[in-house]
């Protein structure tokens, strides 16, 4: 077995343990199989709590499951689709070459989109320029030019996930208009055959395991965790630009928020946060991609057994 199997769902619908599980179970049946993630923050090094990698879900049983495309930069860079389209199939060809099987995990959309469809990417340089232009405006400001031109451009690129800070709203409407501005050369990136698997979670359910989950981390030392890249030189703008847990915890560091209002406003970020992922997913359907949905409450073993029928 060499296709893939993707495994997506919204943050909290727990994803990552079904992937791991899956990947030890065939794994055990001799089918060996690794992880390529697909979250646009797990990247970073040392942004471990607040990007929930949660490295121990990979240990199941007696069974080591390998990962890929976490931990591979440092804080402060500015990681984007066009690079982890490249690092996703150098993982791809690698798993592939080595006769096993890849499963692709995670909740952003647009990464797993672009590389499921084959996107025609290219980098996108700074436009120094434009953003000068676009200093000063407000978020609703930037978010309807960036409508605007998606409109232009007829673009699926972007979704609100990638404008819920300025600096983010003023990158993407920098890479929307160098793509109207250069004709894309070319990339021969295949589609990728995959058999996708939603993990499904009622709503209220969801909001639950949100909010029980961010006190965990808060816990187990997320302040600390932004504190210590602060210290290391990072700029704060920078790690606002992280969004969700970085953006209100560098806030709450910095003494612009309490920590009550942290607590508060972060929760309901990150429950928002979780509905545009689900609107992704649905856009996906829409755009053509069958995704098999399971429910994420029953137990492992049900959901597994789910995944192997699907696969048979």
């Amino acid at each position: 077995m060499q296709k893939m199997i993707t495994i997506l769902g919204p943050t909290a619908s727990g994803k990552t343990p079904l992937a791991a599980a899956l990947a030890a179970t065939l794994t055990s049946a001799g089918q060996p199989a690794e992880i390529i993630s697909a979250d646009s923050r797990q990247v970073y090094r040392r942004m471990d709590i607040g990007t929930g990698k949660d490295l121990k879900d990979y240990q199941v049983s007696t069974v080591n499951v390998p990962y890929h495309l976490i931990d591979i930069c440092e804080p402060g860079t500015k990681y984007n689709l066009f690079l982890y389209q490249q690092d996703f199939f150098d993982a791809y060809n690698d798993i592939i070459n080595r006769g096993k099987t890849p499963i692709l995990c995670g909740g952003t959309g647009l990464y797993i989109e672009a590389v499921l469809k084959g996107y025609h990417l290219s980098p996108v340089p700074q436009n120094q320029v434009l953003r000068d232009s676009l200093e000063g405006k407000s978020l609703p400001e930037l978010t309807e030019m960036l409508r605007e031109l998606k409109q232009k451009n007829g673009s699926a690129m972007h979704n609100t996930t990638d404008v819920d800070s300025c600096q983010r709203a003023i990158r993407a409407i920098e890479i929307e208009t160098y793509n109207q501005e250069h004709p894309m050369p070319l990339r021969e990136i295949p589609p990728i055959e995959s058999l996708i698997i939603g993990v499904n979670i009622d709503r209220d359910l969801r909001r639950e395991k949100i909010t029980r989950r961010l006190k965990a981390r808060l816990e187990e030392g997320m302040v600390d965790e932004v504190q210590s890249l602060l210290s290391e030189g990072i700029p704060a703008e920078d790690l606002t630009y992280y969004g969700l847990e970085y953006k209100y915890v560098t806030e709450y560091v910095l003494g612009h928020l309490s920590y009550d209002e942290m607590f508060r406003q972060l929760e309901i970020a990150i429950h928002q946060f979780a509905k545009r992922q689900m609107t992704w997913f649905r856009g996906m359907e829409r755009r053509g991609i069958t995704i098999h949905w399971i429910n994420g409450t029953l137990t492992m073993d049900e959901k597994i057994k789910q995944v192997l029928e699907l696969l048979a």
